[in-house]
């Protein structure tokens, strides 16, 4: 810290008028993680990236989103720029997809407000156990919090294992922790390779869990204007519900 240019003392005291400057110090910043990320959206305030499954965003461990963003994204050069760039919400460890990046304070204050408002829209693509044959709402508290999730049904197939397989589009209007996760599993239709919220006999081992953030639409932090972000759906889903339909279809005839 530098106050009027000179390096300040633990002993140094403040007073009205000083100029205080802040100074960026290498040990300030994280071990960068060399893992290459897809890059949705950039630009000098934000950015949004795609999660890959099997990482976590954050957290003391090395190999951890928040530790490769310096490796994929620019440093901002707005007077406001974060040290470095910083996640605005969480995916859980196994769930891929959609990820915002605020790269100055104003995008992270911003970004912050339209999560705790839910002026976000979120969508969310996932394959559950069993026959869901219609859309629905499910609204059960979460820890005694209000919570509420709708969903859509894309498609149900068959399987030799778990009778059917359905495939969700899922749009979360609260965020609890785990929330699409504990509501899917609530109705007796846990998400395929949930570790979690899942019965021993039903639990798949082997291709990570079936849930990802596919979509996100929000208002860009320092222009204010409508951005929507949406990737496809993941092949593995695509390969389970072919390979279990197929696998049935064997088997019947």
């Amino acid at each position: 810290m530098l106050i009027n240019g000179e390096i300040a003392q633990t002993g140094t005291y403040v007073q009205f008028g000083q100029v205080i400057d802040l100074l960026e110090t290498p040990q300030s910043q994280p071990k960068v993680f060399e893992l290459h990320l897809k890059v949705l959206f950039e630009d000098n305030h934000m950015a949004a990236i795609h999660k890959p499954a099997g990482f976590s965003v954050s957290g003391n461990a090395y190999k951890t989103i928040y530790n490769a963003l310096p490796f994929n994204l620019e440093k901002s050069s707005e007077s406001d720029a974060l040290p470095w760039p910083t996640p605005v919400h969480r995916l859980d460890n196994q769930t891929s997809g959609i990820l915002l990046i605020a790269k100055t304070k104003t995008a992270q204050i911003a970004l912050g407000n339209q999560f705790k408002n839910h002026t976000i829209q979120k969508k969310y693509c996932a394959i559950v156990i069993g026959e869901i044959p219609t859309n629905g709402k499910i609204n059960t508290p979460i820890e005694d919090k209000i919570a509420e999730t709708d969903f859509k049904v894309v498609t149900v197939v068959n399987s030799l294992k778990y009778k059917h397989l359905s495939l969700l589009n899922v749009s979360p209007k609260t965020g609890r922790t785990h929330q699409i996760r504990i509501h899917l599993a609530s109705i007796g239709h846990p998400i395929f390779g949930d570790k979690l919220y899942v019965d021993e006999k039903m639990l798949h081992k082997g291709k990570g869990l079936f849930l990802c953030a596919q979509e996100n639409l929000f208002l860009h932090p320092k222009t204010s204007e409508e951005i929507n972000l949406k990737i496809a759906i993941p092949h593995k889903f695509e390969s389970l519900l072919l390979r279990e339909q197929r696998r049935w279809w064997n088997y019947s005839s």
